[in-house]
């Protein structure tokens, strides 16, 4: 599934290989009463009924209907207003290394996004002037379907609703001037990036296998798969749900195969399979003032 925006507004839409069907149509086609954007959908507990109804002949019914092609659509994030946005620092052992000269803890590193942070693709990654550098990140984001409180790792991943795409921004120079400042650092409007599409869990025949790259106009500079994060996604839905309630909706942020200093006129790229692209350009009006 994805969000795009279209007739005026951002909606949710299935991904066909013929092109994308808003749910709306769906609704009028065949009379059912699906949720039209993700965050309603995800609320009513509804995706995996949406799903069951697909797979058992709404595919086929569905051939029929008109389709809107890429270029007739743009992207926007799944949806704006996340109960939660959670990240994950230094989740693989490269980047552990990077930015602490030495080998992970033994727990993860936590910190929170705020909602204020959040755009979508193809929109402008901007700053305040004065921050110094600033780094972006491809991640791998798990999008919680189902409430989830103290579960257990081998049933965590039950409650995942599917995987989308992320950027993850960060003002470098704050954070190195002391490790406590990662929150800020963090925090900044336009600091992270929610692709458009939700990937299924099914979609995935095997999780550890995926790939997630970092891109900087257009270059693969950082690339890694799933099971080499220090902690894996199932090890974080259970670690997370064991600190605070997850709720549908919420966003984890499973950490970085390796960071890339952006500057005016950059494009941001992350880059998994199966995900529509998530690429942001970076603000070319920005003043950079180093501290």
């Amino acid at each position: 599934m994805a969000t795009i925006r279209y007739e005026g507004k951002e909606q949710a839409a299935l991904i066909t290989e013929a092109g994308l069907i808003p749910l709306a149509a769906v609704n009028e086609r065949e009379g059912t009463d699906w949720e039209t954007n993700l965050w309603d959908l995800l609320q009513a507990g509804r995706l995996d009924s949406l799903r069951d109804w697909y797979d058992q002949g709404g595919a086929r019914r569905l051939a029929a209907l008109p389709k809107l092609a890429e270029h007739e659509v743009t992207y926007g994030p799944l949806y704006r207003r996340p109960g939660k946005i959670i990240g994950i620092g230094m989740n693989y052992l490269a980047k552990a290394i990077e930015l602490s000269g030495r080998p992970p803890e033994d727990e993860p590193v936590v910190f929170l996004k705020p909602d204020t942070s959040l755009i979508g693709p193809g929109e402008y990654i901007e700053w305040p002037a004065g921050i110094g550098e600033v780094t972006a990140e491809a991640e791998l984001a798990i999008v919680i379907g189902r409430r989830c409180r103290s579960v257990g790792e081998e049933e965590a991943l039950e409650y995942a609703a599917g995987y989308a795409s992320s950027l993850d921004m960060t003002a470098k120079d704050i954070h190195a001037r002391n490790p406590r400042f990662m929150q800020r650092a963090k925090s900044y409007d336009t600091f992270a990036s929610l692709g458009a599409s939700l990937v299924t869990p099914d979609e995935y025949e095997d999780l550890n296998t995926l790939e997630v790259v970092t891109r900087l106009n257009g270059e693969p500079m950082h690339r890694n798969t799933v099971e080499r994060m220090i902690f894996s996604p199932s090890y974080l839905v259970s670690f997370l749900s064991k600190i605070m309630t997850l709720n549908p909706g919420d966003v984890i942020l499973t950490g970085t195969p390796g960071s890339v200093v952006i500057a005016a006129g950059d494009m941001a790229e992350c880059d998994i399979f199966k995900q529509v692209g998530l690429r942001n350009p970076v603000k070319a009006d920005m003043e950079y003032k180093p501290l």
